[in-house]
């Protein structure tokens, strides 16, 4: 991908091609958390899992599918704005469904998604023509446990790599340790 593919019309980035196409360099200082569903701000782990060339490549296929229609297990397009850029970024992801409430969990940690999110408060999901604008609250890790454990039992499969040996079986104290790890976002459509 290019430089100029950034707008929500364009051929996405996946989160593996962030590193190329998004606005800002892999660290691990963060600015501010945006806020909670609870009123207090999440601390970043500042741990980022990249992806590697298959992983971008997959991502970037499974992102062009979404964009046309094609939802694979759930997966959705991500547009977010750059948090320095302003240019919309995307990625796939795998909007979550609990207790009637959506959220959007990062497998990798820290991603640039993640970072963006926190600075821009929302962004759009789109599969095919359907495009849904949101507001997005980081949950508080404390909060996570429940959720990733749902976020688990639904696409384990495809993210364990991520977990290391947290899965959907685990304690509640395991999923309360590895929560800093894995930002959740509360998702509340604007449309």
């Amino acid at each position: 991908m290019n430089e100029t593919q950034h707008d929500v019309t364009s051929d996405a980035t996946s989160d593996a091609t962030n590193d190329v196409t998004n606005d800002a360099p892999h660290d691990v200082t963060h600015e501010a958390v945006r806020g909670s569903a609870s009123g207090q701000g999440a601390q970043p782990s500042g741990r980022y899992l990249r992806p590697g060339r298959l992983g971008a490549r997959l991502n970037a296929f499974i992102g062009w599918l979404a964009r046309r229609g094609i939802s694979l297990a759930g997966s959705a397009d991500l547009a977010v704005r750059g948090r320095k850029s302003g240019e919309w970024r995307r990625v796939p992801v795998n909007p979550l469904t609990f207790e009637g409430a959506q959220y959007l969990v990062s497998a990798r940690g820290d991603s640039e998604w993640v970072r963006n999110m926190r600075a821009a408060g929302g962004g759009q999901l789109r599969v095919g023509r359907r495009t849904r604008a949101f507001t997005a609250v980081e949950v508080p890790p404390a909060e996570r446990p429940a959720i990733l454990r749902a976020y688990l039992e639904r696409w384990g499969w495809e993210v364990k790599q991520y977990f290391g040996e947290v899965n959907a079986r685990s304690g509640d104290d395991v999923l309360l340790a590895a929560a800093p790890n894995h930002p959740v976002f509360r998702i509340t459509p604007t449309e």
